[in-house]
């Protein structure tokens, strides 16, 4: 019996789309279909980036992401950001460059981008409110019957977890398990956190500082340190360097996270600077020493009641340095799957042929995107994974 379709994608999301797009260049004959749960395509695109759509950044490497390194550093060759900047332009959409290296869509329209890809998926049968409960084996062993739709061959693309409204709402792990797959543990990532009640940083909501943070082991080793821009909010930290290193305080397990609030200086430099300004000027304070460095209302709030510099004794002025650049944060647990922008763990990328995405569990199913065990920093590395693993994907299903 001949099946309906050739390629069924299971997920319509940046990676999907991009494999139903290459699977049509690759066999512009194909019959193809792309199954997506959520009632409109691209939700997720949508969002992302402030509405804008962060489409990839300016410089991508392997040490952007937490998995194989080796395994991502190949993946990522096989379609670099230049070509991925040709193959917007192809689309009709040009990408501009800001200072902080992220590429956005000259519009500054999120629905520049999902226009495009749908443009460009021409040919291919797209279903919305198409949630996919499993994937079988037919009898003839040769096609999948995927909720009563037959191919000879399935990609799935569902996603991970996050943000669960635009879809992706975990199906697709059990949907690799019944095909003998197996999936680590998956958690939140690139997620807010918060922190426990009545502590002073819930004094600054809004303000926004430039930190160094890094997640702790109690033994004092360090598991991951990252800077830039931390915002306080009325639930606890965000801000792109506070995603960037929540995915490591998840996965520590209680591990504490600690800031310094100048991240040029040491505790030394820091504990020098002052001794130097009580010298010139004793009767200074701390936060006037240090106007320019950080936001006063920061400094006021991890200091606390100084007296003036010259007055200070050697305990405290030391723990005032220790302060500024050592702080633990009291983190109680993230915000979760709802306002994670992205999932951490899933299939294991030796489950899987590097070279086409093909599963090696199961002959004729392919695998990309975010259900991988991948995950990238905030800044579009993790629209270029799925650009990069789709475009395999589409083009191992079509039989490249």
């Amino acid at each position: 019996m001949t099946p309906d379709y050739d390629i069924a994608i299971v997920g319509a999301g940046a990676a999907g789309l991009t494999a139903a797009i290459f699977a049509r260049r690759t066999a512009p004959g194909a019959r193809i279909v792309a199954l997506d749960a959520a009632p409109k395509i691209g939700a997720k695109i949508l969002i992302s980036g402030g509405g804008r759509c962060n489409v990839t950044h300016d410089v991508v490497t392997a040490d952007d992401f937490n998995g194989n390194r080796n395994a991502v550093a190949r993946l990522l060759r096989t379609f670099t950001v230049d070509q991925t900047i040709a193959w917007f332009a192809e689309m009709g959409v040009e990408l501009k460059r800001e200072a902080t290296g992220k590429l956005f869509p000259t519009t500054d329209r999120a629905r520049s981008v999902v226009d495009a890809l749908l443009r460009a998926c021409e040919g291919v049968e797209i279903r919305t409110g198409a949630r996919v409960s499993s994937i079988r084996r037919t009898e003839a062993a040769a096609t999948f019957d995927v909720d009563g739709i037959t191919a000879r061959r399935v990609v799935i693309a569902t996603g991970g977890r996050s943000v669960p409204k635009t879809g992706s709402d975990g199906q697709g792990y059990s949907l690799a398990r019944s095909l003998g797959h197996s999936v680590t543990e998956v958690f939140p990532a690139l997620v807010p956190l918060l922190i426990e009640d009545g502590h002073w940083s819930a004094t600054l909501s809004g303000t926004s500082v430039d930190a160094e943070l890094s997640v702790r082991e109690a033994s004092g080793r360090v598991l991951a340190r990252y800077r830039g821009s931390m915002l306080f909010t009325h639930f606890g930290l965000s801000g792109p360097v506070v995603l960037d290193i929540s995915r490591h305080w998840v996965e520590s397990r209680g591990g504490t996270l600690m800031a310094s609030f100048l991240p040029d200086e040491t505790f030394e430099s820091v504990d020098a600077m002052l001794v130097a300004e009580a010298s010139r000027n004793p009767r200074a304070t701390v936060v006037s020493a240090l106007r320019g460095r950080a936001p006063e209302r920061v400094l006021d709030a991890v200091i606390g009641d100084a007296a003036a510099l010259g007055s200070l004794r050697k305990e405290e002025r030391r723990r005032i340095a220790r302060a500024l650049v050592e702080t633990s944060l009291p983190v109680t647990r993230d915000r979760g799957f709802d306002y994670a922008e992205v999932t951490a763990g899933g299939v294991p990328l030796s489950e899987v042929d590097l070279s086409t995405m093909a599963s090696r569990r199961a002959a004729g199913l392919y695998l990309c995107g975010e259900i991988l065990d991948v995950d990238g920093r905030i800044g579009g590395y993790n629209f270029q994974w799925a650009w990069a693993t789709g475009k395999l994907a589409g083009e191992g299903a079509a039989g490249r």
